[in-house]
Formats: C-alpha cells, sequence, structure tokens
C-alpha cells in the first residue's frame, strides 16, 4: 500500500482535493439554490434531489468542459508551436517530431498500438489530445442539457416557456456560460508560457532548472 502511495501520490493527491471541492461546491450550491427557492416562494430541494438538478449539473459541466478544451488544445497546439525561452515548450533546436513510432514496433516494452502498426496507430498517435477532446464534447453537451433544465426553471417561475435544448443552445446565456469560462483557461495556459521563462519552481518538471538560462526552452 505504502508503494502504491507514493506512485501515485500526484493523481490520488489531485483528485482527492477534486472529490473535496467538488462536495463543497454540492453543499454550497444545495443551499444557495435553496435560498433562492425561498425567495420566490418554491418548495424546497432535498440534497440528493439537488444533484441531479439544472442547477448543480449545469454548473459542474461548464466548468469541466472549460478544463478539457484547455487540456486538449494545450496537448495538440504544443506538438507544433514553440515559445522561446518557456519550460512549456519544445526546444527549437533538434528534430521537429517525436521519434517515428513505426521504426521501433519491434522494441519489447512499446504500446500495443505500436507493435501492431497500420490503423491502430495511427488514431493512437493522437489519442492524448483526442480523448480530452472527446471528454470536452461530452461535458460540453451535459452542460446544454443541464443549463437548458435551469432555464425551463426559471422560464416557468416567471411565466414563460420552456424551450429545447437546441432552443437553448441558440440564446446568448448559453454562450456567455462557455465563454466567460473558456476564456479564463487560455489566459491561464498563456500566462504560465511565459511566467516561466523567468520564474522557476524548483523540483517541478513544469519549470526549467533554477539556474537554467532565460533562453532555454523546454524544461531540461
Amino acid at each position: 500500500m505504502r508503494r502504491f502511495l507514493r506512485d501515485n501520490a500526484l493523481s490520488l493527491t489531485m483528485f482527492g482535493c477534486f472529490l473535496v471541492l467538488w462536495a463543497a461546491q454540492s453543499i454550497t450550491g444545495f443551499h444557495a439554490a435553496n435560498a433562492d427557492n425561498r425567495q420566490h416562494h418554491r418548495p424546497l430541494e432535498t440534497y440528493p434531489n439537488y444533484l441531479i438538478t439544472g442547477h448543480f449539473v449545469e454548473a459542474t459541466a461548464e466548468n469541466w468542459e472549460s478544463e478539457f478544451l484547455q487540456m486538449s488544445g494545450y496537448i495538440f497546439l504544443t506538438a507544433f508551436l514553440r515559445q522561446r525561452g518557456s519550460p512549456e515548450s519544445k526546444p527549437f533546436q533538434g528534430d521537429e517530431t517525436d521519434e517515428d513510432p513505426r521504426d521501433a514496433r519491434d522494441r519489447p516494452d512499446v504500446p500495443w498500438p505500436v507493435r501492431r502498426g497500420g490503423l491502430v496507430l495511427t488514431p493512437y498517435e493522437h489519442s492524448f489530445a483526442l480523448v480530452l477532446f472527446g471528454i470536452f464534447l461530452a461535458c460540453f453537451t451535459v452542460h446544454a442539457m443541464g443549463g437548458t433544465a435551469e432555464f425551463n426553471s426559471e422560464q416557468l417561475a416567471h411565466g414563460g416557456q420552456a424551450v429545447s435544448v437546441l432552443k437553448f443552445m441558440t440564446t446568448s446565456q448559453f454562450w456567455f456560460q462557455s465563454f466567460q469560462n473558456w476564456q479564463s483557461e487560455f489566459l491561464v495556459v498563456g500566462a504560465v508560457a511565459l511566467l516561466g521563462i523567468r520564474l522557476r519552481e524548483r523540483g517541478s518538471p513544469e519549470s526549467k532548472p533554477v539556474a537554467a538560462p532565460h533562453s532555454q526552452t523546454g524544461s531540461s
């Protein structure tokens, strides 16, 4: 067990923080939603019911979608774009691409898609960004569905009419929710790429060595 915790400390800590903060979001969101229900003289939600309401689903999915859009875009763009001096960039010197995996298929420790080659290898070469982008699309869909439920709840509470998911996706409210999160994600990535040129975090693989010159591109 100790070895397992050591070998997976980073992912366990990240997912642990995620679960704690997600639970905190659900609890505070539950109280916020019921405060709004009291103000509008609507029935109060129970906590289990709140977890499937548009209020909670929309808030969760619209944040998740922006994170996965950021990371899928980051991984894809860093494959061929450079930022001189940044540890987030590949070096300017050397090969423009990784070793061609087709030349390594006979090695004993290569992943199965590399050994198989052909049509299996083609998507595997881009599987990291593709899977993250697929999760983004899934979260985007859930955001639209949860947002529709929340939008319709507000519409009916104020004497309006319910709309379909596709109709809600044409509203400025839906795109405002999306853009306000998307822009912040790319702002952070751009800031990290630039700040890493002159700032350091000793011991972190996301930083250049403390003694490395500012002009060094890449983390090592």
